[in-house]
C-alpha cells in the first residue's frame, strides 16, 4: 500500500469516528456508558471474527500474545473512558479534547520506542492544539467529562504506539482487531449488567446508534487504522486522525444543533491544514525494525477492508517496504 493511500484511509477513518461521536452522545439516552461500549465492541468483534481464520496459517513471531494483550488492554481502557466522557462533555468539546492525543502520541512514541518526531510533525501537532482551542472556545474550566476526555486521549496515545509496534512486528490485523473488540466487550458488558441498565429492551431502543457505532465507528474505522499503521508512523497517524475533531464538530452542528463561532471555524481550518500537510509529507523519521513476519496487505486485494491477501504473493507485494526509508513516513 502506498503512503498516500494509507494517509487517505486514515482521514476516512477520522470521518467515521467524527460523525460517530454524535451516536456516542445520543446512545446514552438509552444505555449506560459501559453497556454501550460493550455492545458496540461486541458487534465489531463478531463482524471481524470470521476473517481471523484467514490468518491462522501465518507464522507468529516471539512475544505475539504478550503484545496482543497490551494492545487489547489499552484499547479497552481508552474506548471506555471515551464513552464515559460524553456523560459530562458536549460532542464538540469531547471531540477536540480527545484530539489532544495528536500531541501526546509523538511524545509517547519518543519515550517508548525512540521515534523522534520531525520538526514538521511537531509543528503540525502544535497547530492542531491551537485549532482545537479555537474551535472549542478555549478551556475556561474543565468538567469531569472534559478531564475524562483528556485521560482517554492519553490512553489512546499509548495504544496507538503499541498498536503500531505490534502491526510492524506481527501483522495479522484481523486477529488484532478481534482481540481488541471482543476483549473490550468481555470487560464492559458484565460491568454494564451489574451497574448499568443493560437489557434487551434498552439495546433495541439504542439499535440505530449501536449499528452506527458497531459497524462504522468500530469495525471499519479501527480496522482501517490497524492496517494503515503498517505503512506509517504512530505519530504521523495521530495527526491525521485528529481530523475526527473537525468531523465531530460538523456532525454535532448538523444533527444536534451545536453552534460553531467564526473563531471555531478558523480553528477547524487550521486543523485541516495541519492534517493535510502531514498527509502529503514525504519526510521520514527514524526507520522501524523489519517485520518478523510478512502477513498481509489487505487493501491491495479485492476483498473487505481487512481481508488477508494470498500469502504466496507476500514477498513480491512487500518488496517496496523492506527499505525502511520507503516504508514509513511522517
Amino acid at each position: 500500500m502506498s503512503k498516500l493511500r494509507a494517509n487517505l484511509l486514515l482521514l476516512f477513518a477520522a470521518a467515521l469516528w467524527g460523525f460517530g461521536n454524535v451516536a456516542q452522545k445520543t446512545v446514552l439516552d438509552h444505555l449506560d456508558a459501559l453497556s454501550a461500549v460493550g455492545l458496540r465492541c461486541l458487534i465489531g468483534g463478531l463482524l471481524v471474527l470470521p476473517f481471523v481464520l484467514t490468518e491462522r496459517r501465518l507464522p507468529v513471531g516471539a512475544g505475539h500474545l504478550a503484545s496482543l494483550a497490551r494492545v487489547g488492554a489499552l484499547f479497552a481502557i481508552s474506548i471506555m473512558l471515551q464513552q464515559l466522557c460524553y456523560l459530562g462533555a458536549t460532542v464538540t468539546n469531547a471531540s477536540f479534547l480527545i484530539s489532544t492525543a495528536t500531541v501526546m502520541t509523538p511524545l509517547a512514541a519518543w519515550l517508548l520506542i525512540g521515534e523522534r518526531p520531525t520538526a514538521s510533525l511537531t509543528f503540525a501537532a502544535g497547530l492542531t492544539v491551537v485549532g482545537a482551542l479555537l474551535l472549542s472556545g478555549g478551556i475556561a474550566g474543565f468538567s469531569s467529562g472534559d478531564l475524562t476526555a483528556i485521560l482517554s486521549a492519553a490512553c489512546y496515545a499509548l495504544w496507538t504506539v503499541e498498536l503500531g509496534r505490534h502491526m510492524q512486528t506481527h501483522g495479522r490485523p484481523f486477529t488484532a482487531a478481534a482481540t481488541q473488540f471482543l476483549g473490550a466487550a468481555a470487560f464492559a458488558l458484565p460491568l454494564g449488567a451489574m451497574h448499568g441498565n443493560l437489557s434487551m429492551a434498552a439495546a433495541f431502543a439504542a439499535g440505530p446508534e449501536l449499528a452506527v457505532l458497531g459497524i462504522f465507528s468500530t469495525t471499519f474505522a479501527f480496522g482501517i487504522q490497524i492496517v494503515a499503521l503498517r505503512y506509517t508512523s504512530a505519530s504521523h497517524a495521530a495527526v491525521i486522525v485528529s481530523a475526527e475533531s473537525v468531523f465531530g464538530a460538523l456532525g454535532a452542528a448538523i444533527f444536534l444543533g451545536e453552534q460553531t463561532s467564526p473563531a471555531g471555524a478558523l480553528g477547524g481550518a487550521i486543523i485541516l491544514g495541519a492534517i493535510l500537510s502531514v498527509a502529503m509529507s514525504n519526510r521520514t523519521p527514524q526507520p522501524r525494525a523489519p517485520l518478523q513476519t510478512d502477513p498481509i496487505q489487505p487493501f491491495d486485494a479485492p476483498v473487505p477492508a481487512f481481508a488477508a491477501a494470498n500469502p504466496g504473493q507476500e514477498e513480491a507485494r512487500h518488496a517496496p517496504y523492506r527499505d525502511p526509508s520507503s516504508r514509513r513516513s511522517s
